[in-house]
């Protein structure tokens, strides 16, 4: 399992993204797990990264969830309707 940083918005996505899945694909496990807990500055480009982190699982066939999902993150994406694509997202 990987964390997120404390804070990810748009100018820490790049970056974040890629740490994350050099990380998630060096684990080798059949699930990835992003770990949401330690987030507490955000914007949309945090929902961007995990999505993608969601996208690049499935594509090697890997199952994908987060754990500790702040409240306003988890709202934030049922409000774009993508919660369900966030397995695990409900604090």
């Amino acid at each position: 399992m990987l964390a997120l940083p404390a804070e990810l918005t748009h100018r820490q996505a790049r970056s974040a993204l890629a740490a994350l899945l050099q990380g998630l694909r060096a684990e080798g496990a059949p699930q990835w797990v992003v770990d949401a807990g330690a987030l507490t500055v955000f914007d949309s480009s945090a929902l961007a990264v995990l999505l993608e982190c969601r996208r690049e699982a499935l594509a090697v066939r890997k199952t994908f969830a987060v754990q500790g999902l702040a409240p306003a993150l988890a709202g934030m994406a049922a409000l774009y309707g993508v919660q369900d694509l966030l397995p695990g997202g409900a604090p």
